[in-house]
């Protein structure tokens, strides 16, 4: 079920793709675990990476569209798949890359076909890209700028304005950057443009992190933009904004599930092997609960991850249930990746800490991704927005296979107007549900998803709860484990995974579930009616030695399978 470096063979892929994972793979491999470490510690620019990506097109292929370039295209399964090979090895390859996802993002949305060649071309000679958006008084507020555009008497501009927390700012061969006119008030006043981070006009202040990546401040003053420079304007400008964080969240799953992996090995394997009072680490119950309980958890977020996918790949105006699986990506998987890491860490006790192991990196580098492109918090109030159509509204749609197949993602770039999310439809979740009764843990996750629907028809948030965020984002985590359970579902069936390791998953499922009841009755806002709802739904998973065993003899066998070469 894991990534392994020493077997990994990407044969669902086309002969293109297949090489160029494998060849990174090997280039890291070859490069060994102590330069892995020492440019980590160094805080070294990772140029020699940039420059086998250059030398293979790495970035060229994966991220060019058909519509740039008709041999190319944009997949989002070998997109995701390079995600967590990147993840796997450091999150500073990995940031390089996604943030050049980022600053294509309203470049290929664009019409502007002058900067579009400008940017294949960019692509084809190694160079990367950057998004700028944020700022340093707003964060990523889009709604307020302080990068402003003056026009000039020949029909462009003069930019001047800060901008920060820009990654790839220091080098980006083209930057999408994020501004207002001057002279238009509100929303059509909004400009993306294109700007050249060697021109003169172009400010690199600092590296505001102390990190291998480079994530820039920088200002312009009085930059010149062109009417060709510019990408979007007014509302669209808005929507290219948003719909690229679309695009982008997405990548923060697959990347967090490579960083748990390569974390596991490591853990599993100095666990099994280390002697404590007479006998092996592994050997203590508690520490085999807590590596099962990880494994388990790092595979669901696998199953979902691989199951999102297909969404993306299949969207269309008519199909955008995507909108919500893509932040539970962001939100729910990343924060799984979180309690993977603690879990082990818990085992591994001051192991963890070593300078010379990736456990170390890993501990830091995994708090991060939850906090990229948005808060927990901000997606999981987008979230809610979905959760009535979802749990009570289904409506019939095609099945989604498994989407392996090398075509371009063209939709991701005419996602259209970033608004009508509370119209978006869902097929019947209880499907999936129902066709996986009779394991056990399943079932008793069912009765307490079927309870969520019964608070939220019996009982629902008054007009003050639905004004308490607090509030609210209890009763979000409780859907989101609802719509996580079913994508691991589907994954499961498409592909086959063991009763025994389904049934385990959905064995913390429902003690999530218990636990964020539990959390929800302790709210001071939660009515009577709503605190006794919450006892109610607490449960215990129901136990089975035999899978028990079953699952840790999976766990077991990580000891020894995979160490990266010295």
């Amino acid at each position: 079920m894991l990534f392994n470096p020493s077997t990994y063979d990407p044969k669902q892929f086309d002969d293109t793709t297949r090489r160029l994972l494998r060849a990174t793979v090997d280039w890291f491999e070859s490069r060994g675990k102590q330069a892995l470490i020492d440019s980590y510690i160094d805080r070294a620019w990772y140029g020699d990476f940039l420059e086998f990506a250059a030398k293979e097109g790495l970035f060229a292929e994966f991220l060019t569209p058909s519509s740039a370039d008709g041999d190319k295209r944009w997949d989002t399964a070998r997109i995701a798949e390079l995600n967590e090979i990147l993840g796997f090895y450091g999150l500073g390859y990995w940031y390089t890359w996604q943030v050049t996802i980022l600053g294509l993002g309203p470049v290929w949305q664009s019409e502007n076909e002058a900067v579009r060649a400008r940017a294949a071309k960019l692509l084809t000679e190694g160079h990367v890209m950057a998004f700028g958006l944020s700022e340093r008084s707003h964060g990523a507020d889009i709604y307020s700028t302080d990068m402003i555009l003056t026009p000039t008497a020949d029909g462009g501009f003069t930019a001047t304005g800060p901008k920060y927390y820009i990654g790839n700012g220091n080098v980006a061969g083209l930057v999408s950057v994020f501004g207002r006119r001057s002279d238009v008030e509100g929303p059509e006043g909004y400009v993306f443009f294109a700007v050249d981070s060697r021109h003169e006009a172009y400010h690199l202040v600092k590296n505001v992190v102390n990190a291998q990546m480079y994530v820039s401040e920088f200002r312009l003053e009085d930059y010149p933009v062109r009417a060709e420079d510019v990408l979007h304007t007014g509302k669209a400008a808005f929507d290219a904004a948003l719909n690229t964080v679309n695009v982008g969240k997405f990548n923060l799953c697959t990347a967090s599930v490579g960083i748990c992996e390569h974390a596991m090995y490591e853990a599993v394997t100095h666990a099994h092997n280390r002697v404590l009072y007479g006998r092996k680490v592994t050997d203590f119950p508690h520490v085999r609960r807590e590596l099962t309980d990880a494994y388990t958890r790092l595979v669901a977020m696998k199953l979902f991850s691989d199951r999102a996918v297909d969404y993306f790949r299949s969207a269309s105006p008519e199909d955008r249930r995507y909108l919500l699986f893509n932040p539970m990506t962001k939100m729910k998987v990343t924060t799984e990746g979180e309690k993977v890491i603690d879990l082990m860490w818990d085992v591994i006790a001051a192991k963890g800490f070593e300078a010379d192991t990736y456990f170390d990196k890993a501990a830091k580098d995994i708090r991060g991704l939850p906090k990229l492109e948005g808060t927990v918090h901000v997606n999981l109030a987008l979230i809610l927005k979905f959760m009535a159509n979802y749990l009570f509204a289904p409506t019939e749609y095609a099945p989604v296979p498994t989407r392996l197949d090398a075509s371009d993602d063209e939709f991701l770039f005419r996602q259209g107007p970033a608004r009508g999310l509370g119209a978006i439809r869902f097929h019947d979740w209880r499907t999936a549900y129902d066709a996986h009764a009779h394991l056990p843990n399943v079932a008793r996750f069912r009765e307490q998803a079927d309870g969520l629907c019964a608070l939220l028809l019996e009982h629902a948030p008054t007009a003050e709860q639905q004004q308490d965020l607090d509030f609210l984002l209890e009763i979000g985590q409780l859907f989101a484990l609802v719509v996580y359970g079913h994508l691991v579902l589907e994954q499961a069936e498409l592909t086959g995974t063991e009763p025994d390791l389904l049934d385990g998953i959905f064995d913390f499922l429902v003690r999530d579930f218990s636990a964020h009841a539990t959390e929800l009755h302790g709210k001071t806002s939660t009515s009577e009616p709503q605190a006794a709802w919450a006892l109610s739904q607490v449960r215990r998973p129901v136990a089975d030695a035999e899978r028990t065993a079953k699952l840790w003899a999976r766990v077991e066998a990580l000891s020894g399978a995979y160490e990266m070469r010295p």
